[in-house]
């Protein structure tokens, strides 16, 4: 992998990115790849420069954004002389502008792709909102909702639905960058054999595959916990919270803080059933185009739609 050295003008640009789905286990490789000595990760994991997103005025101390070159770059100051720089914003992945905008940047960027069964995925995704208080609506309701936005904004629209479509998003990265330099991973084989995974991550980076061996692999990254009661998630969506959490508290202390004292472990309540059918009608056709565009089967992608033996066959594999 080509050493990125500061450019004359602008400064150190990442050379590979993580642009996996929201929710698809992006957290726990960008956190397994920062303990690799070879590889220097932004923090935040998700600068979301190149979607240029511009949050709605009511969400602005829920999503950051870096927009400014310059204010991007300073995440990257200390990255030169690393042979692997990366950065891992979900945006990335939707965004249908993104892939051209990081091969005019990066011409030799290496994409990985990470992805999880999109019901599953959609999910989790609404979990997170209702815990963070900004969604109230049941899920059923929520996915109808969604799908009749007209915004196609980051934090405008939720995307629960779209962000789960990959064929289109995975296709353009392929076709942007070729297959040799992008990377499709997927959530099931993360979770059975972390190291297994890294160490195929670390390989596609032309990386010294030998620290992976040191890195503890073990830690789980965003599992689900739910507000401790009606007050944490009240406290957790309001804006003066998020306020003094962007701009005063310092954001490790402000993250401690929510994880430890508002939230505790849980198990994920059932989905409602008319939702996993939407859902299931929406995906069935979207996985069927992928495996086609990575000419590959993908059971894995399906666990949670029905019927019942596509869990069995995603287990088996």
């Amino acid at each position: 992998m080509e050493i990125n050295g500061a450019d004359r003008e602008t400064g150190v640009w990442p050379n590979f990115f993580i642009v996996g789905a929201a929710k698809a286990g992006t957290t726990s490789l960008h956190a397994l790849l920062r303990a690799h000595p070879e590889v220097f990760m932004s923090m935040p994991k998700e600068p979301h420069h190149f979607c240029q997103v511009q949050p709605p005025y009511e969400l602005r101390w829920h999503f950051e954004a870096y927009a400014d070159p310059a204010r991007y770059l300073k995440l990257f100051r200390d990255a030169n002389g690393f042979k692997a720089i990366g950065e891992g914003s979900t945006s990335y992945l939707w965004h249908p502008e993104v892939p051209a905008r990081i091969r005019q940047r990066v011409p030799h960027a290496r994409i990985i792709v990470s992805l999880r069964d999109p019901i599953e995925r959609a999910y989790s995704h609404y979990l997170m909102h209702v815990r963070e208080g900004i969604q109230n609506l049941p899920f059923y309701e929520a996915l109808r909702e969604d799908i009749h936005r007209t915004g196609w904004e980051w934090g405008i629209s939720h995307f629960y639905v779209e962000k789960g479509r990959y064929a289109a998003q995975v296709r353009r990265y392929l076709e942007v960058f070729g297959p040799d330099r992008v990377k499709v991973v997927l959530f099931d084989h993360f979770q059975r054999d972390p190291r297994a995974r890294l160490f195929e991550v670390v390989r596609f980076l032309e990386l010294d595959a030998a620290p992976v061996a040191r890195i503890d692999a073990t830690k789980i990254h965003n599992q689900h916990r739910a507000p401790r009661g009606r007050w944490a998630r009240l406290l957790a969506g309001s804006r003066l919270s998020r306020m003094l959490g962007e701009t005063i508290v310092p954001r490790r202390l402000g993250s401690f803080i929510y994880e430890r004292f508002l939230l505790k472990a849980a198990r994920k309540p059932p989905m409602d059933p008319r939702a996993r059918e939407l859902l299931t009608r929406i995906y069935e056709p979207e996985i069927d185009e992928l495996e086609r565009i990575l000419k590959r089967d993908m059971p894995e992608l399906r666990r949670s739609f029905e019927p019942e033996p596509y869990r069995r066959v995603a287990a088996s594999g």
